[in-house]
């Protein structure tokens, strides 16, 4: 006899499949922490992943009567706790079992929606753009790694939000070129991607650089369970970011930079024996 658990599982392999077909270097991370997370954050990325989606990837729609449904469709998944979309079921379990405020998801959803109405940011636009679409994801995983602690959560929440706009600029400096050419996008305040010079680069860059030693602090007291998973994902764009770095702006903007599988093996076992040794 078929059972709520069968379905809850079907759903939450759905989620596991979206963040294994989507992106190795997430799902190394994932793989990285505490067995008890695994789920709840892939359950996390399914739903990002799937609001991403309809904004950058479905051309041939109406992309803001598809926001608007996913919005309502998340809403009632979490009010009735259960939906018939299996990356919303899995999601919604997981902000009922961690009690990830609505103000998370729906502020999250606010930035998918400004990628349909705004093609260039300026300062205060920026800021709240990487608020919703990164920040608030951050703060959404660590309600999973806090476990119901809220003095933890509170302690740890400013250096969530710095990690999750490092990763986040990182990926504007990455993909600024596909997402001029192919988005019409620009994300960086006042940067005319076509004039783009060293100077802007080395501007954005050193912020990129305190997100990324603010983060730090927050991810050395982060629980066990969760420190040395959320420390390789760290490594890893902290890497591609140094990468980035190093080149040239002509280079940044023909090509996208990755970082190699292999290279991703060793920064793993490299983070593992950091961590081994209480050396973060």
């Amino acid at each position: 006899m078929n059972s709520m658990a069968l379905y809850d599982r079907v759903c939450m392999a759905a989620s596991r499949r979206t963040t294994t077909s989507y992106s190795t270097s997430f799902s190394l991370g994932i793989r990285s922490l505490h067995r008890r997370f695994h789920d709840p954050i892939h359950a996390i990325y399914g739903f990002v992943r799937f609001a991403d989606e309809i904004v950058d990837t479905f051309h041939q729609h109406d992309k803001a009567s598809l926001l608007a449904r996913f919005r309502e469709d998340t809403r009632l998944a979490v009010a009735q706790g259960v939906s018939m979309n299996p990356v919303l079921h899995s999601f919604q379990a997981v902000v009922r079992r961690f009690r990830i405020g609505s103000d998370l998801y729906e502020t999250f959803l606010d930035s998918m929606a400004m990628d349909l109405a705004e093609s260039a940011h300026d300062e205060k636009s920026f800021n709240t753009y990487i608020l919703g679409s990164a920040e608030v994801v951050g703060l959404m995983c660590l309600r999973v790694f806090c476990e119901g602690d809220d003095t933890l959560y509170e302690k740890l929440r400013p250096a969530a939000m710095k990690l999750g706009a490092a990763f986040q600029k990182v990926n504007f400096l990455r993909d600024m070129q596909d997402d001029h050419l192919q988005l019409g996008r620009s994300y960086f305040p006042g940067v005319d991607v076509r004039r783009m010079d060293t100077r802007t680069k080395q501007l954005i860059q050193s912020d990129i650089q305190a997100d990324f030693d603010a983060a730090l602090v927050g991810i050395k007291a982060l629980p066990n369970g969760a420190r040395f998973g959320v420390y390789v994902a760290y490594v890893y764009y902290l890497n591609l970011f140094r990468k980035i770095k190093a080149l040239p702006v002509d280079h940044v903007l023909k090509e996208r930079i990755r970082v190699r599988n292999r290279r991703k093996i060793m920064l793993l076992t490299t983070s593992y024996l950091r961590h081994s040794f209480g050396m973060l």
